[in-house]
């Protein structure tokens, strides 16, 4: 592995840590299959687990920084710079159902600014890191975002709500849009790793909207290291605290937003 700094070493060791109580887990949703609540409650202790641990070893290891975190909530530091941004299991429903496509995400904000951040999806092993300054990295690969520019040969992701949640016809709609221009839409449910594989190229772009901090903010990390963009749908700078995503390699950013903005 390419040399890591001292604070992707304490990211990194925290997110393996954390893992190996997901993979254990994990293994046990199958058989839990048969009753749909109790297949529920025993993800949500394994994600209540895998953020306790989380807390701790990062609490032992930057005792002066704040947290945001899904479960915890906000916890503020004597340092008021730097804070965690935790989500210790993005792709919920996947794990829930035994779909190996779900992350560990951990980011530090540095001045309400994402400074690094770690995804690590411990069912396949890949380990997505990057610093602010230093690039990003796939386990021990330097990764960059694709260099397409044609929307016709793009792959785009995106999240979709819900029925019954708020926007899902807009996001529908976003979908056609983009569908008739590129080479296809995939709706992976982890936004911490549809992220990571815009910034390894994977993807080219990546949209959505109502999304939290912590589902974005390791992510978004990964991709400016990458080269690639990040904003707001509309192009706008606050995506981190507004919960509207666009990703994308700089060729197509703004044609994906233009696109975006017909849906």
């Amino acid at each position: 592995m390419p040399h890591a700094s001292a604070l992707m070493t304490v990211m990194i060791n925290a997110a393996r840590k954390a893992a190996r109580g997901l993979i254990r887990d994990f293994g046990e949703t199958q058989a839990l299959q048969v009753s749909r609540k109790g297949a529920a409650d025993f993800v949500s202790r394994a994600d209540l687990k895998a953020e306790e641990e989380l807390y701790e070893e990062l609490s032992k290891a930057r005792p002066k920084y704040g947290f945001v975190m899904e479960e915890k909530g906000e916890i503020e530091g004597p340092d008021n710079s730097n804070r965690w941004i935790i989500d210790p299991l993005d792709g919920t429903t996947n794990f829930l159902h035994g779909l190996p496509q779900f992350a560990i995400s951990i980011a530090l904000e540095r001045d309400r600014q994402p400074y690094a951040g770690v995804v690590y999806n411990p069912a396949t092993d890949e380990l997505f890191w990057a610093e602010k300054g230093e690039g990003a990295y796939l386990n021990d690969r330097r990764i960059r975002v694709s260099g397409r520019s044609d929307l016709s040969t793009c792959l785009f992701a995106c999240g979709l709500p819900f029925a019954g949640r708020p926007g899902r016809r807009r996001a529908l709609e976003e979908a056609r849009q983009v569908l008739k221009e590129t080479a296809g839409v995939r709706r992976f449910g982890a936004a911490a790793l549809d992220l990571a594989y815009v910034a390894a190229g994977r993807f080219d772009a990546f949209w959505e909207r109502d999304l939290n901090i912590w589902d974005v903010a390791a992510g978004a990390a990964l991709v400016r290291e990458a080269g690639g963009i990040i904003s707001e749908i509309d192009g706008g700078k606050s995506f981190l605290n507004n919960g509207s995503i666009l990703a994308a390699n700089p060729e197509v950013h703004d044609k994906a937003m233009a696109l975006l903005a017909n849906g």
